[in-house]
């Protein structure tokens, strides 16, 4: 009851004002922290840190060489199969229940997906070396 009584006493300026100062402390706030964790942060530079790690290993070639585009079109046709199998499981599931409409929405959904694998395999690309 007092929080509706408060409310109805004050303006949108006062309201807007409040909001604004609260997000002047909020600003201030994290730019202290950002600011202190900066001086208090170590900064010692070594070889060890700068090394690339990524596996543990040594890296053998240069690290910044482009990977062939192949590899990324073999993981998006994985991804593309895993969602189908994915939509797969579920629809078996309830096969019985979708009926005739269900069986023939799930072929052309199955056929659409054979058309792009077909498409890959001739263009090549499920080829791993």
């Amino acid at each position: 009851m007092i929080l509706g009584l408060i409310q109805q006493e004050m303006s949108y300026g006062a309201l807007y004002l409040y909001v604004g100062i609260f997000m002047l402390l909020v600003t201030g706030f994290v730019a202290t922290v950002l600011v202190l964790a900066r001086l208090i942060a170590p900064g010692r530079r070594s070889v060890a840190k700068a090394a690339i790690y990524e596996t543990g290993e040594a890296t053998v070639t240069d690290p910044w060489r482009p990977f062939p585009v192949r590899y990324y079109v073999f993981a998006l046709l994985f991804l593309i199969f895993d969602v189908e199998a994915a939509f797969l499981y579920p629809w078996a599931v309830v096969y019985e229940d979708l009926g005739l409409y269900g069986f023939f929405e799930m072929v052309v959904f199955v056929l659409i997906l054979g058309v792009g694998l077909a498409y890959a395999w001739k263009k090549g690309a499920l080829k791993w070396v």
